[in-house]
């Protein structure tokens, strides 16, 4: 099976005032059709960088990047990503605001409204369609956001932090939520977090990044079995997990 997403020998070095600064260095990676990647690093180390490269939102300086085995030179409607803010316009209605990449990509308006409203019961917001973004909780909004997202159908789903913002129980019901929609939709995924625990329970596989510049420094397999509900979080092998991929971080503050 070819990789959905594959990156190469990738890098990234920006000028700045007082020089060059070296974001990423010499990244290989392969996310294969129906994968969920995640990627855990200190903070500055590159992982939103390396989000937007693969999202054509940057442009590399080193190396190869390549969706679907084109190469990736500028956003694509293969790619859809969500950031930590959803971003939803506060005039638009619910259903308007998933509906904005219809309008962008010029789609056919009746299946795109078919869709739309498919995706809001998907993510368990068929009843708000009509409502406005701050009639909404976080999140809520939240939701909207992967709908939207959603509705071009991407190959990849690029997400950026996508629950910090959120509060604890939140967060918790949506990292629930997200599992059972990729599930359902067989996507591959390339997920931005700092939560260790997060990364466990999502993802197939963590890649763990250096500080700078960025490299990925272990390939990590949890290996749980899915699907994974609440009782996985008090599992030993979910904590075992936890404490192998933690100890790249404690040593780093230690040092």
């Amino acid at each position: 099976m070819s990789a959905s997403l594959s990156l190469n020998g990738v890098g990234l070095t920006y000028p700045t005032r007082t020089g060059l600064i070296q974001a990423l260095q010499g990244i290989d990676l392969q996310i294969e059709a129906g994968e969920f990647v995640a990627v855990l690093g200190p903070s500055g180390c590159g992982k939103s960088t390396l989000l937007k490269l693969a999202a054509g939102l940057l442009p590399a300086t080193e190396g190869e990047l390549r969706l679907a085995n084109e190469r990736i030179t500028r956003p694509s409607r293969r790619a859809g990503v969500v950031f930590q803010k959803p971003n939803l316009l506060p005039w638009k209605t619910v259903l308007d605001n998933v509906l904005l990449p219809a309008t962008t990509l010029k789609l056919p308006t009746a299946p795109a409204r078919q869709r739309a409203q498919d995706l809001l019961e998907l993510v368990g917001l068929s009843g708000f369609a009509g409502n406005y973004p701050y009639e909404l909780s976080g999140g809520m909004q939240q939701r909207v956001g992967i709908a939207r997202m959603l509705l071009p159908d991407p190959d990849l789903l690029l997400m950026d932090e996508p629950f910090a913002a959120l509060d604890a129980l939140s967060r918790e019901a949506l990292t629930l939520e997200l599992q059972r929609i990729w599930s359902t939709q067989k996507k591959s995924v390339l997920f931005i977090t700092h939560s260790i625990p997060e990364a466990v329970f999502l993802a197939d596989r963590i890649l763990v990044m250096s500080p700078r510049p960025g490299r990925i420094i272990e390939d990590y397999r949890p290996g749980l079995p899915r699907p994974r509900t609440l009782e996985t979080l008090n599992d030993a092998d979910f904590t075992a997990a936890c404490h192998h991929l933690r100890r790249h971080f404690t040593h780093a503050q230690a040092t």
